[in-house]
């Protein structure tokens, strides 16, 4: 039976400060850190943790970890990712000290053009089925980042997800559980049975599952790299199942594709320089909250206080509206990112905050999306090295559409465009949604302090923020950080066209209690259940001075923190 977040949120024997700023007194890990200092991963499924580390003792890099466990997990947890879906990394190297980020996120078709939906007379993009199939960018994202920070051959990083493949893998159990919710609306699609099914029905916990076809799919990649699946066999047999199922995806549009290096950016938050990526992602809703509550004073708050939650679900209505009115492929959009995270900015923003109401909407800034299921990891090498990468079909095990025999099934990630024209992220032929899937990264004084995620749809911003929160304002370890109750608020207005008009609705964790909900209701808030997820947290931290690794893995996934 499936644990249920307030039985895993319950409070554990406390846990040692992790320095003198702790300030809660409350316990909130469900267990100790993990710490140690030849190398460590934090992923979602325990087995990947474990390819990841062994990776690691094979004399391989962070990044041959990374890859290692995301093809492993593309096995382990189609639920979450897969070959057929997109990547977004952080990546610190030791020796140049410094952060290289990349955005390995695909474009829509060329052939797709708006007025298509509009003939359809649709005012949003299906969520399964051809018409939101993007562009697969998983792939080149693995090889670009191989080709800048790997050492091992390819063939060595992906040799243990081919093993799992072709002889199975036990399921773990939140993983079946989501598994089995995909079947029912997925299975009309050509390739989805046949490939991810055991004679019609999802695998179940402890089920052994094997995928010979993602097998194969990997090994013609270790052999011939990033353009067999670009250019080469593979590219062509999605063209013809795409032609097959009336889609528009073809061979010239992944043939185009390619990943592209970019610059990480960040707001200082109390001293510690929190990174992320500039969009299309929606990281820098996470920047533009932290830097509306720097104003605050939330240590003397605290963490079980309505005073704390009401000024971060306003923080959050406030960034989010933004997010809405701009966030986009910046190949299309003029997407004001120094802007948007400038403390001149946030303290305008701060200043529409009512520190007693609840506000029923916000209008975005002036200047001169709920659902999504996702995998994140991490890992950190003996040298320094660490990697944040998240990767994602988008919406559960993504648009049903499974090419046959190769094992994986097309992402769902279109379906995030807005059909409104004139819009920053409206629908347009070779333009990058807009995306849920954000890395992390925090640094300190120049040094690296923590790489993290967060995965979950919109609660991504919204729990990077409180992680950030709980570390240096709450004074938790890195462990507690993740296991701490959360904040989501549902309901602001988003990036596909719709707005919020009533101050959408607070979903606290279990641990806050009825006197904080009380207390929000007083001042406006509705209060209501986790239509979206509390999402599922992964990190490590270092110490600089030691080369000390502290990793966690929260308690709503089936993950797991290793080290050696």
């Amino acid at each position: 039976m499936l644990l249920t977040t307030a039985l895993l949120l319950m409070p554990a024997l406390p846990t040692p400060a992790q320095g003198p700023d702790r300030v809660t007194g409350l316990p909130f890990a469900t267990r100790s850190e993990v710490i140690a200092t030849g190398g460590m991963a934090a992923t979602s499924q325990p087995l990947a943790t474990q390819v990841a580390l062994d990776t690691l003792k094979k004399g391989g890099t962070a990044v041959d970890a990374a890859i290692a466990a995301n093809a492993a997990l593309a096995l382990m947890e189609p639920t979450g990712c897969g070959l057929g879906g997109d990547l977004f990394a952080i990546v610190w190297d030791a020796e140049r000290k410094q952060l290289f980020g990349l955005n390995a996120s695909g474009r829509s078709p060329q052939s797709l053009k708006l007025e298509h939906f509009q003939r359809l007379k649709l005012d949003k993009i299906p969520a399964y089925g051809p018409l939101p199939v993007s562009v697969p960018g998983c792939v080149d994202g693995w090889f670009e980042l191989h080709g800048r920070f790997g050492k091992l051959p390819m063939a060595d990083v992906l040799a243990p997800a081919i093993e799992y493949a072709e002889r199975g893998f036990p399921l773990s159990e939140l993983i079946a559980h989501y598994w089995d919710l995909s079947v029912g609306r997925l299975s009309k699609w050509p390739g989805f049975v046949e490939q991810f099914t055991i004679d019609g029905r999802a695998p179940r916990k402890g089920e052994v599952f094997r995928n010979p076809n993602l097998g194969r799919t990997l090994r013609r990649l270790a052999k011939g790299g990033r353009d067999v699946f670009y250019r080469g066999e593979i590219a062509k047999e999605i063209d013809a199942y795409m032609k097959e199922v009336g889609g528009f995806l073809s061979y010239e549009d992944l043939a185009a594709h390619q990943s592209e290096w970019v610059e990480p950016v960040s707001v200082n938050y109390r001293g510690y320089d929190v990174w992320e990526l500039p969009p299309n992602g929606q990281g820098i809703a996470a920047l533009q909250i932290l830097a509306i509550l720097e104003g605050y004073d939330l240590r003397s708050w605290g963490h079980r206080s309505v005073d704390y939650v009401h000024h971060f679900v306003e923080a959050k209505k406030l960034a989010f509206e933004d997010r809405a009115h701009f966030y986009a492929d910046m190949d299309f959009a003029d997407v004001p990112v120094d802007w948007l995270i400038s403390e001149e900015y946030a303290a305008e923003r701060r200043a529409l905050i009512d520190s007693d109401k609840a506000a029923l909407r916000y209008e975005a800034g002036n200047p001169a999306l709920e659902e999504g299921d996702t995998i994140y990891l991490t890992t950190a090498d003996a040298a320094g090295n660490m990697v944040s990468l998240i990767q994602s079909n988008y919406r559960g095990m993504g648009s049903g559409l499974a090419p046959a025999e190769l094992g994986f099934i097309l992402q769902d990630r279109g379906e995030l465009f807005d059909l409104t024209e004139g819009c920053a992220n409206t629908y347009a032929p070779g333009k990058r949604p807009f995306h849920t899937i954000i890395p992390a990264f925090v640094t300190r004084g120049g040094e690296p302090f923590l790489a993290f995620g967060v995965m979950g749809g919109a609660t991504q911003p919204q729990a990077h923020a409180q992680i950030v929160i709980n570390l240096v304002d709450f004074g938790m370890n890195v462990q507690e950080a993740g296991d701490a109750s959360r904040i989501l608020h549902l309901g602001s207005s988003q990036p596909t066209g719709t707005r919020m008009e009533d101050g959408g609705e607070v979903a606290l964790e279990s641990g806050f209690g009825p006197q904080i909900e009380r207390g929000l209701e007083e001042r406006g808030h509705t209060l209501g259940s986790a239509k979206g997820s509390f999402g599922g947290y992964q990190a490590i931290r270092v110490d600089p001075a030691t080369g000390v690794y502290f990793g966690a893995s929260e308690s709503r996934k089936d993950g797991q923190a290793g080290g050696f």
